[in-house]
């Protein structure tokens, strides 16, 4: 019987230490870094052939070496057969009840004075047989249990030892992190059990706590099924180096929460969690109700009854009886609306009093996961100096030190062409950049605009040359209407998106700003690259007004000394400099998407492997028209009407060509 209980324990477990040891994913195809960097002139947003799971191996980190692909989630995740299961409701909810993460709350049984205890050696023979005792993968499980001779991690003389207790009371609590514990369920130890339970008991904690790992480090939701134009470099925690960290810990929760991440964005957000569990329609003040728009008027004043509450929401003394909307009240609903990015202009209308009721308790609960979600996919280290973009915010933000050195305003991809979000490093910053149309823009926009006048592009200053295998390439060259403007910061990525100057200043003063085809436009460029080059070439001085002097018709690259990481961010929730708790719209849907994963049960068990994505259905590929169709290299043909042949029209007079706002596509 014991040699029949044995094979069906090695059954049961053989799928995870299997799994747990298989290799990372195979490698495959991906661009050269050089091959990037000689292709960023002629950039093409989010419409080229997106991120596979493979990509994930490819890309390197912003600093250091090419990572390894992470280890697949099911290679880590396969439960093992337990003595003791838990109960089947813990499973019910994609999110529990909110728990903080306290060690020292045991949640283990030890066995009764008067029962036999049983040998670690012999749990430690029960794992032997249990992982085979191989010793072929030396980063592994099974390694980690061989170089200690199969004694047991969680198991001490016939039971749940300290540290055991602590991993167990940890898991219990990371709902606190925006995870579920149902999804790393632990055993129930109890007094007396055999040696083979205590060993299928050691396994399924062990088993548990490499998925938290995992979940924490990498996120439970891999990028890939939330859309095609998003890539990071995730690097998963290796299993040995998680055991290894956790034995050794004098503080084991501590040691867990280490691969969640440590940045102040993600620990100010998990307090935030921990509010909005905490309040019920009892404790969240009362909205305010809808009304007529009111407006400061200094000769007239209005007056209303929603005056009173409106002023103690946003901190402003006065009577409760008093229902003027004074100047007092007025400007702090401008302070409101500007930290909020929306127009300061101090009126109450219906999309500020939305902003000051602000989202129901379990939306926001919702909001602040899916962000928290996000936050894991980032690298550990984003950079001595770094920059951040969040997209929902519509802003730009360079940090030195771990401190904001300085912040912007940008414009961003349209929700038909995101921003993809990402992390490259900036390596140079071009002055008088040339603009190179992508691909997509002249199928799209600028061909049928040649189909009706074959001159358009020329009057505003695009040129058109085709390559002798028909190649169509449509550039602007440096110049005060170029669509770059004067300035372009470049961070090799395989999107070939950057940031950069813009002629069309009047969208600053727009609240929600998603305009451009996936580049990001800065409202201050000149004093982006000051402060920039401040960090990097500080001995050379640059000002706004020496970048200024350098304007020409020749394009001018200034070298970074050492990378800065640009991290491509999607915050739809964050926590400002006052401690307040901001919320931005889901302008490319990305939170409902990762909602909608970790809401579905069956979906969310297989959730952090990544997956291949199709390719979208967008020109990626050079536009090709018949050899000669413009005359070569050099130009425009002077040839016949070409669109004439294509396209079987008659001969007709040059159309007026729209203004360059209305006919200029701009990245």
């Amino acid at each position: 019987m014991r040699k029949v209980r044995v094979q069906q324990l090695m059954a049961g477990t053989a799928i995870v230490f299997g799994l747990a040891l298989a290799g990372p994913f195979a490698p495959a195809l991906a661009q050269s870094q050089a091959d990037i960097e000689s292709r960023v002139p002629m950039p093409e947003p989010a419409n080229v052939p997106p991120p596979t799971a493979a990509d994930v191996q490819a890309t390197p980190a912003a600093t250091g070496p090419t990572m390894p692909a992470p280890t697949r989630p099911a290679e880590i995740a396969a439960p093992v057969t337990p003595a003791q299961t838990q109960p089947a409701a813990a499973s019910a909810a994609p999110v529990a009840a909110p728990a903080q993460n306290t060690a020292q709350t045991p949640a283990a049984v030890a066995p009764a004075a008067a029962t036999p205890v049983v040998a670690d050696s012999a749990v430690g023979d029960r794992l032997r047989e249990l992982t085979g005792g191989k010793k072929k993968d030396r980063n592994g499980v099974e390694a980690f249990y061989s170089a200690r001779n199969f004694a047991p991690l969680w198991v001490s003389d016939g039971a749940a030892n300290e540290r055991a207790k602590a991993a167990i009371a940890y898991l219990a609590g990371v709902a606190a992190d925006g995870l579920n514990p149902a999804d790393y369920p632990t055993p129930e130890f109890k007094a007396g059990m055999s040696a083979d339970a205590l060993a299928d008991a050691e396994l399924k904690l062990t088993n548990s706590v490499l998925t938290f790992a995992h979940h924490a480090q990498v996120g439970q939701v891999h990028y890939t099924r939330v859309s095609a134009d998003i890539l990071y470099p995730l690097i998963a925690p290796e299993p040995h180096e998680v055991l290894e960290k956790v034995s050794t810990a004098s503080n084991v929760a501590a040691a867990l929460d280490s691969f969640n991440p440590q940045i102040p964005e993600y620990k100010a957000l998990k307090q935030k969690l921990a509010e909005a569990r905490g309040q019920t329609e009892d404790t969240r003040p009362a909205p305010i109700p809808s009304g007529p728009v009111l407006k400061f008027i200094k000769k007239q004043p209005m007056h209303d009854a929603r005056v009173p509450q409106l002023r103690e929401r946003l901190s402003v003394a006065g009577d409760k009886s008093d229902t003027t909307y004074s100047k007092e009240l007025a400007d702090a609903v401008a302070k409101f609306q500007k930290a909020h990015d929306l127009n300061a202009s101090g009126v109450l209308g219906p999309e500020t009093l939305t902003a000051i009721n602000g989202p129901r308790r379990e939306h926001t609960v919702d909001i602040i996961i899916a962000n928290m979600e996000r936050l894991r996919w980032l690298p550990r280290d984003l950079g001595k100096n770094h920059v951040i973009v969040n997209i929902p915010d519509y802003t730009l933000t360079l940090f030195h030190n771990g401190k904001v050195y300085w912040k912007t305003k940008i414009v961003v991809g349209k929700p038909d062409k995101p921003t993809p979000m990402l992390t490259a490093d900036m390596k140079f910053i071009t002055v008088n950049p040339t603009w190179n149309v992508p691909p997509s823009i002249i199928e799209n926009e600028y061909l049928p605009a040649l189909q009706q006048d074959p001159q358009a592009l020329d009057r505003i200053g695009l040129k058109l040359t085709q390559d002798a295998d028909g190649t169509l390439h449509v550039s602007q060259p440096p110049g005060d209407r170029n669509a770059l403007g004067r300035i372009r910061f470049n961070f090799p990525n395989k999107f070939l998106v950057y940031q950069h100057d813009t002629p069309d200043k009047y969208l600053f003063a727009k609240d929600k700003r998603a305009f451009s085809h996936g580049c990001m436009r800065v409202e201050n460029p000149l004093m982006y690259g000051e402060k920039l080059l401040s960090l990097e070439l500080p001995e050379d001085h640059y000002t706004t007004a020496k970048l200024q002097g350098m304007f020409g018709g020749s394009e001018i690259n200034i070298n970074f000394p050492a990378p800065i990481p640009v991290h491509i961010t999607y915050q739809t929730a964050f926590v400002d400099e006052d401690g307040k708790l901001q919320i931005r719209d889901d302008v490319y849907g990305r939170d409902r998407q990762v909602l909608a994963i970790l809401n579905n049960n069956a979906e969310r068990k297989v959730a952090d492997i990544a997956i291949d994505r199709p390719s979208p259905h967008t020109s990626a590929k050079p536009v090709k028209l018949p050899p000669g169709t413009y005359g070569g290299p050099t130009g425009y043909s002077s040839g016949p009407n070409f669109f004439e042949q294509l396209f079987g029209l008659a001969p007709r007079p040059p159309a007026p060509i729209a203004s360059r706002r209305g006919r200029v596509s701009q990245r």
